[in-house]
């Protein structure tokens, strides 16, 4: 027998599962129109079954596991976005920055408007981003901003160069990902294959590298901080920290969790180890009692929230440094103004929002967004600080899970919820037992079918198409967090 004829016999299954889905992404890269509705739905879910039976057939490979993600990514690189028109605002960003001028202080409508031409391609940057777009000013934080920057300093003047320059960093950062991932899944006695969840799911190859979205880029400095964290490298962790929050605002969403990390953790530990110790010691030689040790505990609390108070010192502190280049009163405006526009103005994809919206119109006739957007804030606000004081978040485990449970909480309510969004929720569920965020990225591609509706001059959203979004992910996560738990406690 020849050898390319036992080559394929040991390896056909691997080969035709690989090769099937490098010519779906080839096929979603180049040869997909966004409003190909029924085009873009086969290609996903085949795409999405396939990366399914990879992970399980091949989860105790994860050599091969890895050059697959990687290779699917590369089969993007000459591809401009799709789905997506944001990368337009990224590419305008960074050359203003390379320009010289503060992208936080000038909408691209402002310049256009009066006939003027700050970078390169102007014109063609503000066509593609689109009026809604260009009339906000830049919400982009300042490692993002960094981003941006660095794909005009090597392509100042041609969209396809940067969109490779800004590809191959959010490529870097799904490498830094997997790699700290898997450390991080060893460190808590998980499956390493588990990270294969979020690195090697088509919705995030599309979304992030596809797409060029970079929330890759947060997540990477989120899960190297959770590992530095756990490896009890808690100064290093919160730089880090610092980073991802400068790369997107959302992690700011879990700084009051690490409340008992920090101050219970280190209390338990020693109180459960001393205790022990006191057991099985003869009666003699045993250390004071655990009424003594208590106290003793609480005097060390002192010291916990003093070392609490040192890394929320360093995130806050490292984060605010990080955008000190960029500040002046009318950055202070003009940023809190665009945050602004997403708690009360932005609608798209929501779901319980929908149905406070919904309640409004029946009893004041009219869309109360404003109102809805600052309770729903206030709501998940109170929320976390539940989590943060009422659940046991001292094991790294726990903490991770607080933090899918408040992410999906504020999506729940959210007035906005973007595909991308769902991107930080799948890779905190990898280190958890929960997958509806898994599920929840396979029924977000019903988001891109939202705006298909029967009478082609309506522009609304098709809230069936979203009801059905919803009804599967809230299904599936109330099995698992109230019906499956429920159950196991019984049990």
């Amino acid at each position: 027998m020849q050898p390319n004829t036992i080559f394929f016999k040991l390896y056909k299954l691997p080969l035709l599962l690989a090769l099937s889905c490098g010519f779906l992404y080839w096929t979603f890269a180049y040869d997909l129109a966004r409003t190909d509705y029924i085009k873009l739905l086969t290609l996903y879910v085949g795409l999405f079954v396939l990366f399914y039976k990879l992970v399980q057939i091949f989860k105790n490979q994860i050599a091969f596991l890895s050059y697959l993600a990687f290779g699917f990514r590369a089969i993007f690189i000459l591809a401009i976005p799709n789905l997506s028109q944001d990368f337009y605002r990224f590419i305008w960003d960074g050359r203003m920055i390379f320009e010289g001028i503060n992208p936080y202080l000038f909408t691209p409508e402002s310049f256009i408007s009066t006939g003027e031409f700050p970078i390169a391609q102007a014109q063609e940057l503000h066509k593609g981003m689109g009026v809604l777009n260009a009339s906000h000013f830049s919400n982009y934080p300042p490692i993002n901003q960094l981003c941006f920057a660095i794909a005009a300093l090597v392509s100042g003047k041609n969209i396809l160069g940067s969109v490779v320059v800004m590809r191959l960093i959010i490529i870097a950062a799904d490498f830094g990902t997997l790699f700290f991932g898997k450390k991080l899944l060893k460190k808590l006695n998980m499956p390493a294959h588990h990270i294969f969840w979020y690195v090697l799911n088509p919705f995030i190859i599309i979304e992030l590298t596809g797409n060029l979205h970079f929330e890759g880029v947060m997540i990477f400095f989120l899960i190297w901080g959770l590992y530095l964290l756990h490896s009890g490298k808690w100064q290093w962790s919160a730089v880090v920290l610092a980073l991802s929050i400068s790369t997107k605002l959302i992690p700011l969403l879990f700084l009051p969790l690490f409340f008992q990390w920090f101050v219970k953790r280190d209390v338990i530990a020693r109180g459960t180890k001393q205790s022990f110790e006191n057991h099985e010691m003869p009666k003699q030689f045993r250390k004071p009692s655990v009424q003594h040790i208590e106290n003793k505990n609480k005097a060390t609390i002192f010291v916990e929230i003093k070392r609490l108070f040192i890394f929320y010192s360093i995130v806050l502190g490292a984060t605010l440094l990080l955008f000190i280049p960029f500040f002046s009163s009318e950055f202070i405006s003009n940023y809190s103004q665009t945050v602004a526009l997403w708690f009360q103005n932005f609608e798209f994809n929501a779901s319980l929002y929908y149905i406070a919206r919904a309640i409004g119109y029946t009893f004041r006739g009219y869309n109360e967004i404003a109102i809805i957007g600052k309770f729903t804030a206030i709501i998940v606000f109170v929320f976390v600080l539940a989590l943060s004081f009422l659940r046991k978040n001292e094991a790294t485990v726990k903490l991770i899970t607080a933090m899918l449970f408040a992410l999906s909480f504020y999506y729940f309510t959210a007035t906005t919820v973007h595909p991308w969004y769902l991107a930080m929720l799948l890779a905190l569920s990898v280190f958890t037992n929960y997958k509806f965020p898994l599920v929840w990225t396979f029924m977000i591609v019903l988001s891109y079918l939202a705006y298909l509706n029967v009478n082609s001059a309506d522009k609304s959203e098709n809230l069936w198409i979203i009801a059905l979004e919803y009804i599967v992910v809230y299904a599936v996560f109330i099995w698992e967090v109230f019906i499956k738990k429920a159950t196991k406690v019984e049990a």
